[in-house]
């Protein structure tokens, strides 16, 4: 079925539809993101992180609706295991939400049916996340400009730029889903963009060296540049299923079962494998022939005295 897709017209009809969806989905994010926003967590904003055990099985919702009762502010409960809990707070604005924050813990801590004991209590600095917020924006720059600065060494222009594209899509598609959603970006998650980085990179450099070793050969001199991409990605597409799978199964595994702290993290690496598959096969393989790539750019190229030289009997 794979092959059929990737044969002739066919192969490079479906290309040119995944890039037109791949730059609606594009727009689509950055509206959301200038819409909505990130839902920035404690380690960027700041607050209060609290950690408590009940002696009694409680449910989280239950839970939740009776710290609710003794809590003004907005607070957000996760479950860290069992009759393990997490509660973040925002940072006290005045007295009153300060106070608030005792009135639930001395709730829990008294209550006969939760009988909660305090693990541990601290408060965040809005400056601590400032600094984190850029050393994380630091992080992403410097692997981006790193990775510029190996697909300049490593490829032709025009593969290079495909490449940079693909990778500043998976970016900017996870990004947009995170606003979308509301999901709590936070430093695991920006962890995970880095490491999307690589591995969206990864696909693209593997179809990007097909690519060039096929337009290499002179027998192909006379074959469409289109008809060799779509060969160079069924070559490479059994290899790149196989590897994104493993890695999906591997990862949906860390989303279902390694709970809460890591689910941001899960979501969005597996979400930035899957969009980093799609690129490498309709950006960073497709946007290189609309710019016009082609054998003669892999031509080597001679001075004209030993031009001469050659051409003499």
């Amino acid at each position: 079925m794979l092959n059929y897709f990737l044969k002739g017209e066919t192969g490079t009809r479906m290309r040119f539809m995944g890039l037109v969806l791949s730059t609606v989905l594009v727009l689509l994010s950055v509206v959301t993101l200038a819409q909505k926003g990130l839902n920035f967590g404690l380690d960027f904003t700041g607050g209060y992180l609290t950690e408590f055990t009940t002696n009694q099985s409680i449910e989280l919702k239950q839970l939740k609706t009776f710290i609710a009762k003794n809590h003004n502010g907005e607070f957000e409960l996760t479950a860290q295991g069992n009759n393990h809990f997490q509660l973040r707070e925002a940072p006290a604005i005045n007295q009153s939400a300060s106070n608030s924050s005792n009135d639930w813990q001395s709730a829990v801590t008294q209550s006969t049916d939760i009988n909660a004991t305090i693990l541990s209590s601290a408060y965040i600095g809005s400056q601590v996340g400032d600094e984190l917020f850029e050393q994380g924006c630091l992080a992403l720059l410097a692997a981006m400009v790193a990775v510029m600065l190996y697909l300049a060494i490593r490829f032709e222009w025009r593969l290079a730029l495909g490449s940079v594209v693909a990778l500043t899509h998976d970016l900017i598609l996870v990004l947009g889903l995170f606003s979308l959603l509301q999901l709590e970006f936070n430093l695991t998650v920006l962890a995970s963009l880095l490491a999307i980085i690589g591995y969206s990179l990864n696909d693209s450099i593997i179809v990007g060296d097909r690519v060039r070793e096929l337009l290499r050969v002179k027998l192909n001199a006379s074959i469409s540049v289109s008809s060799i991409i779509n060969s160079a990605i069924k070559s490479t597409l059994t290899r790149t299923l196989i590897t994104s799978g493993t890695t999906l199964a591997t990862v949906a595994s860390v989303w279902l079962l390694a709970g809460t702290p890591l689910q941001g993290f899960a979501i969005a690496l597996f979400s930035g494998i899957v969009v980093g598959t799609f690129s490498s096969v309709c950006i960073a393989a497709t946007l290189p022939e609309l710019m016009g790539l082609s054998a003669k750019n892999y031509e080597v190229k001679i001075d004209s005295q030993s031009q001469a030289l050659m051409d003499m009997p």
